[in-house]
């Protein structure tokens, strides 16, 4: 292997790496996002329950090993801005895994370069 082609092959190399490493950071990402599309979805079921009850009903909060009486009220507006938090969350995590997936498709594209100028070196020999 001459010297152009060892450098385009470390070039190549350095590409492939990054490439995996992104992929290892977008399993984790999805990962999380799994994690936060379930907690979401629990809230909200919390969130319908607790929109089912009238304003006799009681509800209470485990505290530890204790559950504590808890307003109604305040239960839906805890509910509720977890859900909007879990949202938000959501929807950073979809664009950081938007941002990355632009970021592989970059180094797939100069992996697939790196190796077309390899194979025109390798036919010119």
């Amino acid at each position: 292997m001459d010297k152009n082609s060892a450098a385009l092959y470390k070039k190549m190399q350095g590409e492939v790496d990054s490439y995996q490493n992104l992929q290892k950071a977008c399993v984790k990402v999805v990962k999380q996002r799994a994690l936060l599309e379930s907690q979401l979805n629990e809230n909200k079921c919390v969130m319908d329950e607790l929109n089912l009850l009238g304003p006799d009903n009681k509800v209470y909060k485990l505290f530890g090993p204790v559950l504590v009486k808890q307003e109604l009220e305040d239960s839906r507006q805890n509910v509720g801005k977890r859900i909007e938090y879990i949202s938000k969350e959501l929807k950073s995590s979809t664009d950081t895994l938007e941002g990355m997936e632009k970021d592989m498709l970059k180094h797939r594209e100069a992996v697939a370069k790196y190796q077309q100028q390899l194979q025109v070196a390798a036919a010119m020999k």
